[in-house]
């Protein structure tokens, strides 16, 4: 086809002119090897950070279902005392109703130890054992509160900031912010694990919502291809397809100058990310030279999929300079059986997580490595079924997260919920302060983080956020 400026443009391509030039320059930094070698920010709008940053990448630990705080680091004497109790009244001002529980539950103390570790003092559960040996990495912040108790809009609210799921996700906004440090893998990667039977991994927990598409996460797979169809077919060389691709982004160059469409720059950032991908992917995933020490020290099976597995593999990503990793590890969604189902959560993950930790110390990468451990929401200190098979609802009015490195300040626990973990009442952090906090280690002013939409500029934390200067080393 032969295109010229007066060939009809679309309707998108119209409202998307004056960000034209924005996908100009992701096309030029795809097609010239002198930009390459400034990849940190060539991707990304910002070109250098709003201020100097404390971390230059994240690892989010995200427990996905809902980890219970009064079982793992938030033990309540006062909810143990008044184990099998009608739950006071007096807690649900002002409470929306719970999740399935229906009526007035009971009170359910906690069946397990807690005790201090390190010279930090921090409190954890005994089903942490590992976790607390890096008791003195950690920040434990008490005191999150989020916006709703319904699993899909809580993921969606933890990761976006909103309960709608067409928004950009936290890992989408930071790659659009710094771009990524590494031309041969995409900025934003998502690696799952946990049980098949656990709450469903929606697409648009790792979407990009109204950015370039680029900036999506892309999901690697447990078994078999990390990536679909990104091998070649049988008979065709690595020459052949760079032959092929060469064709097809001249078009895709062509239809680029006439229709100005930035999302066709992303569909040539796509094709060429693939192409290096060929290459750097196998290399990446394949755990068979990793030493014999450090799949001990995380328990990992080098080919056996595993949330110990996806760790090792996150901090390889980081190491080759991937901006922003997120490991979903399902089955935390306790609702019965929680002595059960949280014992072998904890047993899966509890390992891996310190070694994560102890693994980039070692390394030199955790001052410039933010991590965040958490779930959507927490577990109600009520209990959802009586007798053996006891569980515990979606909380979302008081829970618990913690964050590791990263310019983040270790050895410290801030805020507080009541005296039977249900609400915040002590320094509470909303998740929008939670993402305000964690942009600023990575330099960013969460007000200036923008994306102007339909006359609106859109951010991470919408209108909302502080920056929790307690939480900062």
């Amino acid at each position: 086809m032969n295109y010229s400026l007066n060939h009809a443009v679309s309707r998108r391509a119209f409202f998307c002119e004056s960000i034209a030039g924005l996908g100009s320059i992701a096309l030029a930094s795809l097609l010239s090897s002198e930009l390459f070698s400034n990849a940190a920010t060539a991707d990304g709008i910002l070109g250098r950070p709003h201020r100097a940053p404390r971390a230059k990448r994240v690892i989010f630990l995200f427990m996905a279902g809902g980890p219970s705080q009064v079982d793992l680091f938030d033990p309540k004497p006062k909810l143990n005392e008044l184990d099998g109790k009608l739950i006071p009244p007096a807690l649900l001002k002002n409470h929306q109703q719970f999740a399935l529980i229906r009526g007035m539950p009971s009170l359910k103390g906690s069946p397990y130890k807690f005790k201090r570790h390190g010279q930090s003092g921090t409190v954890i559960s005994e089903l942490m054992p590992y976790l607390a040996k890096v008791a003195d990495e950690l920040t434990v912040i008490r005191s999150m509160h989020t916006d709703t108790n319904v699993h899909d809009p809580a993921v969606n609210f933890m990761n976006c900031g909103t309960q709608l799921g067409d928004r950009p996700t936290f890992g989408a906004w930071i790659s659009y912010g710094l771009g990524s440090e590494n031309t041969e893998l995409p900025a934003y990667i998502v690696l799952t694990s946990g049980t098949s039977d656990g709450q469903p991994l929606l697409q648009s927990f790792w979407g990009n919502g109204f950015l370039d598409s680029r900036h999506a996460g892309v999901p690697f797979r447990n078994s078999g291809a990390p990536v679909l169809h990104l091998a070649n077919p049988r008979g065709v060389t690595r020459v052949d397809r760079r032959r092929e691709l060469d064709v097809i982004q001249w078009m895709n160059h062509r239809q680029h100058e006439a229709l100005g469409d930035p999302e066709i720059a992303s569909r040539i950032s796509s094709y060429e990310m693939a192409f290096r991908m060929q290459t750097s992917l196998p290399e990446l995933t394949d755990l068979s030279r990793e030493p014999e020490s450090n799949l001990k020290l995380y328990g990992a099976d080098p080919v056996k999929p595993s949330f110990a597995r996806n760790c090792l593999i996150a901090r390889r990503l980081i190491e080759r300079g991937v901006r922003f990793v997120q490991l979903y590890d399902r089955g935390w969604d306790s609702h019965v059986d929680i002595d059960r189902e949280h014992k072998r959560q904890c047993l899966a993950a509890d390992q891996p997580t310190a070694a994560l930790i102890t693994d980039l110390k070692q390394r030199g990468l955790l001052d410039d490595t933010l991590i965040i451990w958490g779930g959507e929401f927490g577990r109600t200190p009520v209990a959802q079924v009586s007798g053996s098979t006891w569980g515990r609802d979606h909380h979302p009015h008081g829970f618990t997260m913690w964050l590791a490195g990263g310019g983040s300040k270790p050895g410290i626990t801030y805020g507080n919920t009541d005296e039977f973990g249900y609400h915040a009442v002590e320094n509470p952090v909303h998740v929008h302060d939670l993402h305000a906090t964690s942009l600023r280690l990575l330099g960013i002013d969460h007000e200036r983080l923008t994306f102007r939409l339909q006359g609106r500029d859109y951010r991470l934390t919408d209108v909302h956020g502080a920056v929790v200067k307690q939480l900062i080393a």
